[in-house]
Parts: structure tokens; C-alpha cells; sequence
């Protein structure tokens, strides 16, 4: 399967064009704060370019779907819909959570990993995943300091809000902290593609707007 992997929905923008079979043909990632609707395009086109395959070529496009900045995620999920529209291929969405948990529970998923995505005024976007990608805390917004109330064991801690959260968490408790700003998107493009599919994806909003977490379990898998 040749895929194309999106990200725009935290600090960074990312492009990666992946072959399941022979791993990743071309790849480019930049920190980026804000100015992803102006980089993601040509990003997409370079990559396309250095991979030398025409987007009729993939068999999909996965793309994160949040959550994340309001305006990041509208236009990665844009982008990735409208090149499926016009290749004629299927769209997928990877959620934030997943995506950068799913390195830590690759490496080692008998220790629980805690999301932890900073969403400014002391709140933070959190999920916790367990073996086999099992969700031991559903994906929600809340304020950081919640966090410390719940009994979940000992922790790796990942995400912009990674460092916040283990000071506020029993210390024995807190194995590894990382606070990476976004997701790696060549862990985007392998779970897109063990992706079932299904409905384009969309804007995944947490707090007032009603949203559902993506299923981790079949998706964390080498």
C-alpha cells in the first residue's frame, strides 16, 4: 500500500509518503507554531516529488484529525480531502492521542502511556492508553490538575504538557516524561494504513463540541 500521511494539527507541519512494503519514499517535517495553511501544499508537492509517484498512484491518504489547534486541523483534514476527492482515493483520520502514543506502546506496552496535549488556560487535551493499546482514560479536555486525582499507576508521559503533568504527579509514579510538540509522522502513515477506514475524516474537537475517540487497539500494532 502507498500512502500519503498528512499533519497539521499541532506544532509542527508534516508530509510523508510511505510504501507498506519498502517503508518511507520521502519524508519532511518542520516545527511550525503557526502559517500551516501556506507550507502544507508545497510540503505535500516535495514529497510527492522526491517519492517520484503521481497521487494516482497511492492507495490513500491518512491525515491527524485533532485534537489540536482549531485552524492546524482544518487545514490538514482540507488538504488530505481534497486530494482524495480529486485522486479518487479514500481519506483516513489518525487521532493526536494515538499517534504519539503509539511509539511507546510499539517499544514497550506493558507500562501505560498518558497523552497529554497542552490547550493553553491551565487545560490540557489527555488519554491514556494501556496493553495492546486498550484506552485506560478516554480522550477529553480538562484542566492539568485534575490529573493528579486519577488512579492510574505509573505513567510515561508524552506530549506538550508532558512536563506540567509529572510535576503534578506522584513522583515514583512518573517513569519518562517527553514533551514533544507533535506527533512523528511516519507513525502517522503506519497507522493510516492499518486504518479500516470509512468515513472521511473530520476535525476531531474535544470540550464543547461532541466528539468520540478513535479506537487505539488494532492500530498501535508493527
Amino acid at each position: 500500500m502507498r500512502l500519503l500521511a498528512i499533519d497539521t494539527a499541532l506544532a509542527a507541519c508534516a508530509a510523508a509518503v510511505c510504501d507498506t512494503e519498502s517503508g518511507i519514499l520521502a519524508i519532511e517535517s518542520e516545527p511550525m507554531a503557526r502559517g500551516h495553511a501556506e507550507a502544507i501544499m508545497p510540503m505535500i508537492a516535495r514529497v510527492m516529488a522526491k517519492a517520484q509517484i503521481g497521487f494516482d498512484k497511492l492507495d490513500r491518504i491518512a491525515v491527524t484529525v485533532g485534537p489540536g489547534s482549531f485552524t492546524g486541523l482544518r487545514v490538514g483534514v482540507s488538504a488530505a480531502r481534497g486530494i482524495a476527492l480529486a485522486a479518487g482515493k479514500p481519506a483516513v483520520g489518525v487521532t493526536t492521542m494515538t499517534a504519539l502514543a503509539a511509539p511507546y506502546l510499539a517499544e514497550d506496552d506493558t507500562v501505560p502511556v498518558l497523552v497529554a496535549i497542552d490547550a493553553r488556560n491551565d487545560q490540557a487535551y489527555m488519554q491514556a492508553f494501556g496493553s495492546g493499546g486498550r484506552v485506560l482514560l478516554p480522550a477529553q479536555l480538562g484542566p492539568v490538575r485534575t490529573l493528579s486525582m486519577l488512579a492510574l499507576g505509573p505513567m510515561r508521559v508524552v506530549g506538550s504538557a508532558a512536563k506540567r503533568v509529572a510535576a503534578l504527579w506522584p513522583q515514583e509514579q512518573t517513569l519518562s516524561t517527553d514533551e514533544r510538540g507533535a506527533p512523528d509522522i511516519a507513525w502517522v502513515a503506519q497507522i493510516g494504513s492499518a486504518s479500516s477506514g470509512g468515513h472521511a475524516p473530520k476535525p476531531l474537537y474535544l470540550g464543547a463540541l461532541s466528539a468520540k475517540p478513535q479506537p487505539a487497539n488494532q492500530l498501535l500494532r508493527r
